[in-house]
């Protein structure tokens, strides 16, 4: 039953019975689906399903969910020895009513004459696709085939005009009554006057209206309105494109005609998540599974708005890092509120590598914990990548690397046989760390000038370099260096002593060498820097910061 387009698992007996166990969260959501499906002994696939607005462009939260359903996918297919079939639906609400003119597209005027229109018959702003939805649908599609997702789209539009809902429709029409009991409790009574999970498309102007119904013949298929305009009954059938769902009963009217079994939402529509499983209860068949999950912030802890501009962009992170370090954002702690700015990336980019660089020596059940495995749909790549994203800002800024090249001079000397062919990931870190340097590092850094402690400090560490042998480890640089800040008052660190009893280093003295050197507070472990970038560079570093040349 596995499918060919899908990564190959590893399904050999220690997986098979880690997975029965693990904690990560995308097998905790697995396996609720695995007793659902036992329960109910569906035949067909497996249906997961993601849904997306096409009045604007896919954003991170479209990632996020298609990112954590294949997840959740994937942890279904181990714990089910891949023998049960799967399918992905990311479906487009392309029939509902163009509601508000986007302020970032062209042709306004025209835009705004097309108000209330389903959103296939709102034109294309840019000429290029039949419809305003058309175009957004072909967007949604290049950028989930951008990061290389396995799905099928469907289209509102294409489902409500082919019949492919007429059962489902008609069924909706008998329950009527129900629905209604449902949904009114929770409106206004102004709203409730006008509320019916129909929404007639005109026939007269082609907008899709808000009226409430004046009759509904369960035997015919039909409900009745006023025209608002002419005042005048209209009587349409419920099948054909005629009418579409009010979105509560829409996403309902999905799960129940489709037979979908997994949906997850934000944390913002628990409350249309209950009313829509509800609603497909009344029409005759259980809500899927699925969890609700945090929304992003901004760094001053408020909710990321589109029209405030408060967040981070997929275009922005991307350009700054990989697709691979924002899924692993996406599956850390979902369910848990996270702050999104660009300070979040570099730790990101680090936290993947240490993960990519653990996991071939772990056993089966700490593979399946590590974020890769999941992040890599269960075939992480096989590359140890020997230099953090942090180290590689540093480099940037000792060296005023400007370009690749320079960098990896240093790093094919910090590590031999390390290149661009055989290292794509540490590449691409590379190119990332000089657009992040330059725009967030560079424009911030303040260099100190050292004072009579730091300059007699300086002086010290350059003369234990002086000593080291030029291809000295990162760790025995570090205990060399470790060694001057223990034997300066001002740097010692009495609460916490060292083995042999003596005074341990206060972070003060790392923090002094890195805002007099680098003109930053913070940093990786100065030894490994010191090592990457070269023990005779660091020297010339030094001796410009006693020169005064890196505080002018």
């Amino acid at each position: 039953m596995t499918d060919q387009r899908l990564p190959q698992l590893d399904l050999s007996p220690e997986f098979i019975e880690a997975a029965q166990v693990s904690k990560a969260w995308p097998f905790e959501e697995a396996r609720k689906l695995v007793k659902r499906i036992e329960k109910q002994k569906k035949p067909g696939p497996v249906l997961f399903e993601t849904g997306y607005g096409p009045s604007g462009l896919p954003h991170m939260g479209t990632f996020g969910e298609v990112a954590r359903t294949t997840m959740v996918r994937t942890a279904f297919r181990l714990l089910t020895e891949d023998k049960i079939e799967t399918k992905l639906l990311c479906f487009s609400d392309d029939m509902d009513g163009f509601r508000k003119v986007p302020s970032n597209v062209p042709n306004q005027e025209l835009m705004t004459a097309n108000l209330g229109k389903p959103l296939t018959r709102v034109p294309d702003p840019f000429g290029e696709y039949e419809g305003f939805a058309q175009s957004n649908n072909a967007k949604l599609m290049a950028f989930l085939d951008r990061f290389g997702f396995e799905y099928e789209f469907a289209s509102s539009t294409e489902y409500y005009t082919s019949g492919k809902f007429d059962a489902a429709l008609l069924r909706m029409l008998e329950v009527y009554d129900d629905v209604m009991k449902i949904i009114l409790p929770t409106l206004g009574e102004e709203r409730q006057a006008t509320y019916s999970p129909f929404l007639p498309v005109c026939p007269r102007t082609g907008l899709v209206l808000q009226v409430p119904m004046v009759d509904r013949n369960v035997e015919k298929g039909t409900v009745t309105y006023i025209d608002p305009e002419t005042q005048e009954r209209v009587e349409l059938p419920v099948t054909g494109g005629n009418v579409k769902c009010q979105w509560k009963a829409d996403w309902a009217l999905r799960w129940y005609a489709l037979g979908v079994d997994y949906e997850m939402a934000g944390k913002d529509l628990i409350d249309s998540v209950n009313l829509s499983s509800k609603i497909c209860r009344a029409l005759g068949k259980p809500a899927p599974e699925g969890f609700n999950y945090e929304l992003f912030l901004d760094e001053n802890g408020q909710k990321i708005s589109k029209s405030k501009g408060n967040g981070l962009t997929m275009e922005e992170w991307l350009t700054y890092a990989s697709n691979e370090s924002l899924a692993l954002f996406n599956f850390q702690k979902p369910k848990t509120a996270k702050k999104l700015y660009f300070d979040v990336i570099p730790k990101a980019v680090d936290e993947y590598c240490t993960f990519l660089n653990k996991y071939p020596s772990m056993t089966a059940d700490q593979k399946l914990m590590n974020p890769v495995w999941h992040v890599h749909s269960g075939q992480p790549p096989k590359e140890d990548v020997p230099i953090s994203f942090a180290m590689l800002m540093n480099l940037v800024s000792a060296s005023n690397a400007e370009n690749e090249e320079v960098l990896w001079a240093f790093i094919s000397r910090y590590a031999p046989g390390t290149s661009p062919a055989n290292h794509p990931i540490l590449n691409q870190m590379v190119g990332y760390a000089i657009r992040y340097y330059d725009d967030f590092v560079k424009p911030y850094k303040q260099f100190k000038a050292p004072d009579e402690v730091e300059t007699d400090m300086l002086k010290k560490l350059d003369a234990v370099l002086a000593e080291l042998p030029k291809d000295t480890d990162g760790a025995d640089i570090q205990n060399a260096i470790y060694d001057i800040g223990r034997n300066i008052e001002r740097y010692q660190n009495t609460a916490k002593p060292g083995p042999d009893g003596r005074p341990g280093v206060a972070q003060n003295f790392f923090s002094a060498i890195y805002q007099v050197l680098l003109g930053q507070e913070r940093g990786p472990r100065f030894g490994s820097f010191v090592a990457l970038y070269g023990i005779d560079e660091t020297r010339a570093l030094i001796a410009k910061a006693l020169a005064g040349e890196l505080a002018a």
